[in-house]
C-alpha cells in the first residue's frame, strides 16, 4: 500500500426534551451528546453539498475505501491496501472481505462499481462528480478493484477518504438522504427535525466491541450563546465547530477542554460574478479594496484566523502569499468604482447563512462597504434556503460570506454553473495542467498560478482561514485535534 502524507494546516437552534443528560452519560459511559452549529438538509453526501451531513455519517454510518485522520494521512478504511501505477493514473484497492451493510447486503468489488458510477454518472448530483466522472472502475474480482483515471491526481487517496466517496448500497441509494443504510458502525434511530438526531450502535458491524459509545445524540444548536449555555447546563457533552465568541469563558474552567484545531477551510465574501456590475472586474477590486481582512477576523471569528488572498490557505502544497494583490485600501476601492462608472451609494444585498462567522462578519463587512459608497442590506436567511436559493438553483443573491471547508476545491473555479458564477479560460487551462501532471514541484508551481489568476480577478473576496475551536466536558476523550475535514469520528471517542 502506497501512504501518501497531505500537508494540512491548522479549520437551528432546538431543543431535546429526550437528550441524555451529561452526568448520566459520563456516569454509564455509552452514551454522548454532541453539538452541531448547522443541521443538515438530509443525510446523503453524495446528493447534496452540506458539510453538516459528512459531520453525522462519515465513517459513522457510511464508509469509504480510504480514511483521512486527524493529521491529514490516509489510512485503509473498507480497502485493505492499495496500489498505484508508475503513471500515477490506475490504482488497484483491495478489499476488507466479510463486511456487511446495515441492511444485510455485502460488501464487495460490484457495490464499489455502483457507487463510483452512480456518483460521476449524468444525473449525478455529487459536488465532486468531475472526479469519479474520470474514474473507470473495473472489477478484478470480488475483492479487488481498479480504478483508472483520466487525470494524473496524487491526492486521489485523500479525495476517496472523504463524504462524498461513501460506498452507498444499491438497494438502498435512492432513500439514504432519510434512511440511510451503510457499513459503519452506527445506524439512524431518530431524527426530530429542528431539534436533535440519534445514532445507536449497530449489533451488526464487524468490530462491535471496538465501539465504546453505544448512542450518541447531535443537538443542532445555531446561536452561539446558546450553545455555551447547554454546555454548562449539562445538555451538551461536547461541541466541536462551537462558535468563536464563547471560548474565552471556557479557557479558565476547570470542568472542560478546549481544543483548537486547524481546517483547510476558506472563509470568502463571495461575489456572484454573473450580476451587474459584478461582472466587472473593477467593481470586485473594489469591494476587496473596502475590506480590512485583520478586522473582519476580529469581528466575525474573534481572531480564530489567518488572512487569506485567494481561494488557498498557508501551508498547503503550492501555497503563495497573494494578501498583497488586493490589500486593504478605501480610496482605491472609490477611485476604482468610478473607473467602472458605478454611480454611488450601490445598492447590494448580502444573503447570510446562519452560522456565526456569517452574521458577525456581515455586519463588519457591511460598514466598510458603506464607507467607499457601497450600501449593503443584510438579509439573513436559514441553510436550507441558502442552499436553495443562493448556492443552488437561481443563484439569486448578490454578496454571501460562507467557509468551504474542502481541502482541494479550486476545481469548482472551472465550473461556469457555480453559484458565484465565475469563468477564466486562463484558469481552466492552468487547472487541466495541474490535474495533467504527476512532478510534484511542476504541480506546487502551477497551483501557485492559479492561485494568482483568482486573486487578481478577485473572483471572491477572500477573507481567512478559520480556526475552529471545540469545547467539551474533561472526561470526553478522542475528539479530533486538528480538522482537515468536517467529521465526528465517533469511533474515536469514549468517556
Amino acid at each position: 500500500m502506497l501512504k501518501r502524507r497531505t500537508l494540512l494546516t491548522t479549520a437551528a437552534l432546538g431543543t431535546l426534551p429526550l437528550a441524555v443528560p451529561s452526568a448520566f452519560a459520563q456516569a454509564n459511559k455509552s452514551a454522548m451528546v454532541l453539538g452541531m452549529t448547522l443541521e443538515p438538509p438530509g443525510l446523503d453526501p453524495t446528493a447534496n453539498a452540506a458539510a453538516a451531513i459528512g459531520e453525522i455519517v462519515l465513517y459513522n454510518i457510511m464508509e469509504t475505501l480510504t480514511k483521512i485522520n486527524p493529521d491529514g494521512k490516509v489510512t485503509p478504511l473498507l480497502a485493505e491496501s492499495w496500489e498505484i501505477s508508475p503513471d500515477l493514473r490506475t490504482y488497484t484497492f483491495k478489499l476488507r472481505k466479510g463486511v456487511k451493510f446495515s441492511n444485510g447486503e455485502p460488501f464487495n468489488a460490484q457495490t464499489v462499481k455502483f457507487a463510483f458510477d452512480r456518483a460521476g454518472s449524468e444525473k449525478s448530483t455529487n459536488k465532486d462528480k468531475r472526479t469519479f466522472a474520470n474514474l473507470s472502475t473495473q472489477v478484478a474480482d470480488e475483492h479487488t478493484v481498479v480504478l483508472i483515471n483520466k487525470e494524473i491526481d496524487p491526492d486521489l487517496p485523500f479525495l476517496l477518504g472523504q463524504p462524498t466517496a461513501v460506498i452507498v448500497e444499491p438497494k438502498s441509494a435512492d432513500n439514504n438522504a432519510t434512511q440511510p443504510v451503510g457499513t459503519g458502525p452506527y445506524t439512524l434511530q431518530n431524527w426530530v427535525k429542528g431539534s436533535s438526531l440519534v445514532l445507536a450502535a449497530w449489533d451488526g458491524f464487524r468490530n462491535p466491541s471496538a465501539i465504546k459509545l453505544k448512542r450518541v445524540t447531535f443537538r443542532f444548536i445555531s446561536d452561539s450563546a446558546a450553545q455555551a449555555t447547554a454546555l454548562l447546563a449539562g445538555d451538551v457533552d461536547a461541541f466541536p465547530r462551537i462558535g468563536t465568541r464563547v471560548v474565552p469563558q471556557f479557557k479558565a474552567n476547570p470542568q472542560f477542554q478546549v481544543i483548537l484545531g486547524g481546517s483547510r477551510a476558506k472563509t470568502i465574501l463571495a461575489i456572484n460574478n454573473k450580476k451587474k456590475p459584478l461582472d466587472d472586474v473593477r467593481v470586485r477590486r473594489a469591494i476587496l479594496a473596502a475590506i480590512d481582512r485583520k478586522a473582519v477576523i476580529a469581528g466575525a471569528a474573534d481572531g480564530f484566523g489567518a488572512p487569506i488572498g485567494s481561494h488557498y490557505v498557508p501551508d498547503a502544497p503550492g501555497y503563495v502569499d497573494t494578501t498583497g494583490v488586493n490589500p486593504f485600501d478605501p480610496e482605491k476601492a472609490k477611485k476604482l468604482l468610478a473607473e467602472a462608472g458605478v454611480k454611488t451609494p450601490l445598492e447590494l444585498t448580502m444573503t447570510v447563512p446562519p452560522p456565526p462567522y456569517a452574521r458577525q462578519g456581515s455586519e463588519v463587512i457591511a460598514a466598510m462597504l458603506a464607507k467607499v459608497g457601497i450600501n449593503v442590506k443584510i438579509q439573513n436567511v436559514e441553510w436550507a434556503q441558502w442552499l436553495s436559493n443562493t448556492y443552488g438553483g437561481p443563484h439569486n443573491y448578490d454578496l454571501s460570506i460562507v467557509s468551504h471547508v474542502e481541502p482541494f476545491d479550486l476545481v469548482n473555479y472551472t465550473r461556469p454553473d457555480y453559484y458565484w458564477g465565475y469563468q477564466s479560460k486562463q484558469f481552466d487551462t492552468v487547472y487541466d495542467k495541474i490535474k495533467s501532471t504527476g512532478s510534484e514541484a511542476e504541480r506546487n508551481k502551477l497551483l501557485g498560478e492559479a492561485q494568482k489568476i483568482l486573486a487578481q480577478d478577485a473572483a471572491n473576496g477572500f477573507l481567512f482561514q478559520p480556526q475552529f475551536p471545540t469545547v467539551a466536558k474533561k472526561g470526553v476523550k478522542g475528539l479530533w485535534t486538528a480538522m482537515p475535514i468536517f467529521c465526528n469520528d465517533l469511533s474515536t471517542m469514549s468517556w
